[in-house]
């Protein structure tokens, strides 16, 4: 407000005057409007903030109730979705599927084990049982005569070494379940390696009636971890022996084809069920058809044998077919790694 002394024509004489300085005012009042309009503004984002945010939370706690009621239940998860939520219904139904799956496996692998721990726990007891009544003859008979000793000493220590066998599966179960297995690579002729083992396997098949037929082409070369590779071989071989009919042939032969290394382990008994070729990999896996607790197979040959070979690049698999089982490996070549 301003104030100053004009002269009045109405009144003839001089007065105060007083006027809006309209100069000042307008900015002022313009502020106050800018300032209001931007609080109801803020006010406004605010409100929309705060229940987008409620909004979301509800949305947050409906879709995990209806998680919680999907995974509990054994209907469809379709069915406790709405119709806009039908691709997380998809989602769920899925993770079921695999969890399901999981846990079937691990209560299959869980009965298997405790059966063979049951198995291997009967076979203990019979060698033992034979050890003992066996040693104990000769004991209580001293004047035994020496063809009937040496029957009963040959059958004692067959029975020994049957039990030596059981502890190295329970030992067998132990490493595999507590130790992961890693490689140490280096260049590994293979077909060195096959002719050492054929020759330790040659008391074995002596006592089978088999023999092995090795057909392998000189200095085949690998990168691989040749202890780990060994042992590969080494359980095929065992494999085929124990489930091969004493007196035929085990055939043990390789080829190489571009960049891979093909080995076969083949010997003739009983056919095993296609259906049941992929089990044999899995761990304490045990088929009448094709395993025998007389073998004292604890199941983890063939499943270590995978590990290896899965953990070296390659790949393992088997055929069955009129009474002749083949297994077949392929590696890396050294050239291609």
């Amino acid at each position: 407000m301003l104030t100053w002394e004009e002269y009045v024509p109405s009144a003839g004489t001089y007065g105060i005057v007083q006027h809006i300085n309209w100069h000042w005012v307008k900015p002022f009042l313009l502020g106050v409007l800018v300032v209001n309009g931007l609080l109801w503004a803020g006010a406004v984002f605010l409100t929309r903030q705060l229940a987008r945010r409620k909004k979301e939370q509800e949305d947050v706690r409906d879709i995990a109730e209806r998680l919680r009621q999907a995974l509990d239940s054994d209907g469809d998860a379709s069915q406790v979705f709405p119709p806009q939520q039908q691709e997380i219904a998809a989602q769920v139904a899925e993770w079921k599927s695999k969890l399901q799956r999981r846990e079937q496996a691990l209560q299959q692998e869980t009965a298997r084990k405790n059966d063979l721990i049951t198995y291997l726990a009967h076979d203990l007891k019979t060698p033992l049982t034979s050890v003992i009544g066996y040693l104990s003859l000769l004991d209580e008979v001293p004047d035994m005569p020496q063809p009937q000793r040496e029957k009963y000493t040959h059958i004692a220590l067959e029975k020994s070494q049957r039990l030596e066998g059981l502890i190295n599966e329970f030992f067998d179960i132990t490493r595999y379940n507590l130790q992961q297995l890693t490689l140490e690579k280096e260049p590994v002729d293979v077909s060195y390696l096959l002719v050492q083992l054929t020759d330790e396997f040659y008391p074995l098949l002596q006592a089978h009636g088999n023999t092995i037929k090795l057909d392998v082409p000189q200095e085949l070369t690998v990168e691989g971890d040749a202890g780990k590779l060994a042992r590969v071989f080494n359980n095929l071989l065992k494999n085929a022996v124990s489930y091969s009919t004493p007196g035929t042939p085990i055939r043990l032969w390789a080829e190489q084809a571009d960049e891979q290394a093909r080995f076969f382990v083949q010997n003739q008994g009983k056919t095993i069920p296609a259906h049941q070729l992929d089990a044999l990999f899995e761990k304490f896996f045990r088929l009448d058809e094709a395993r025998s607790t007389a073998t004292g197979g604890a199941g983890l040959g063939l499943a270590i044998a995978k590990e290896i070979v899965t953990l070296h690049g390659g790949s393992i698999s088997a055929h069955s077919e009129q009474g002749v089982t083949t297994f077949t490996v392929e590696l890396p070549t050294k050239k291609s790694l």
